[in-house]
């Protein structure tokens, strides 16, 4: 689920930035004279009260030096002070951007899980840097915060069982061609198959293929939260399918020529057709994949 987690906070992360900074910037004094830890703590203390998955607030001097105890609601928590943040990629973003900044998503080293930091910048009157105020808030918490479709509401929960319900059906399906596809080498002896016959089994198996990368793919993608992208911006799953498709029709249009040309040489011109809409399948293919990779060149540039 992690996966999916971080993919969804990457959704929302110029939300969670705007929201947390917006809460700073509301109940943090700052450019003002007379900025005082005191002061800061109480501005906490009003953030609190909208933020309740938060798992600390801490205070930094402008060298990285953390000046007192985590504010937290676990007293293990209750930890900090005098210790040297200045290394870590929220105090010197806020400091060198001069701006509240959200960090990725990291190990916290309070509970282990994954957690994010809003850290901004306080100055006095005369623009001189006094603090670096912090809050570390789950990851779990900041998508329930500003997401309420995260994958961990009830909702989200729902959407999982559905998809893990049609992933279930359309593997009995697959199972189903599969075991259609291979019986007649099964059951049958070599000299009595025919070419119609193995024609007909590997359609029959080439679909089934194809079903179950379509139930790998929703698996994955809506279950497991996995991505199914390539660099490129392409959907790998999506040209498996299609191809595997148009393996499966190309074979058939090569069973209807044969059949045709032995049997009934008149109607060979509906192999044709079904040959043209191969064909248009592939160019099909052809221009999602160059338009998918040309976006991909225009965003990078």
């Amino acid at each position: 689920m992690l996966i999916q987690e971080i993919q969804e906070f990457s959704d929302i992360r110029y939300k969670a930035r705007a929201y947390l900074c917006y809460l700073f910037n509301r109940n943090i004094p700052n450019k003002l004279p007379g900025v005082n830890t005191s002061l800061i703590k109480e501005g906490f203390d009003k953030i609190a009260h909208e933020v309740e998955g938060f798992e600390a607030f801490y205070i930094l001097d402008k060298n990285g030096i953390q000046v007192e105890n985590n504010i937290s609601l676990d007293a293990k928590n209750l930890i900090g002070k005098d210790a040297n943040r200045s290394n870590k990629a929220y105090y010197y973003r806020a400091v060198r951007e001069k701006r509240c900044v959200l960090t990725d998503p990291y190990p916290s080293s309070l509970t282990n899980s994954l957690c994010v930091t809003a850290a901004m910048p306080v100055y006095n009157d005369n623009d001189e840097l006094l603090y670096v105020v912090c809050m570390d808030i789950s990851l779990e918490s900041i998508l329930k915060l500003v997401s309420p479709s995260s994958v961990d509401s009830l909702f989200g929960k729902f959407t999982k069982a559905i998809y893990s319900l049609f992933s279930l059906a359309l593997f009995v399906v697959a199972i189903v061609l599969f075991i259609y596809g291979v019986k007649s080498f099964v059951l049958k002896s070599f000299h009595d198959i025919n070419i119609s016959e193995v024609f007909e089994s590997t359609i029959v198996l080439t679909l089934a293929l194809a079903i179950f990368d379509l139930v790998k793919a929703i698996f994955e993608a809506e279950v497991l939260g996995k991505s199914h992208h390539s660099n490129d911006g392409v959907s790998r799953t999506m040209v498996r399918f299609v191809g595997s498709i148009i393996i499966a029709l190309a074979i058939e249009a090569l069973m209807l020529v044969f059949k045709f040309a032995i049997t009934n040489p008149s109607e060979i011109i509906y192999a044709i057709y079904l040959i043209g809409g191969v064909a248009l399948l592939m160019i099909s293919l052809s221009v999602y994949l160059w338009s998918s990779k040309r976006s991909k060149f225009d965003r990078d540039n």
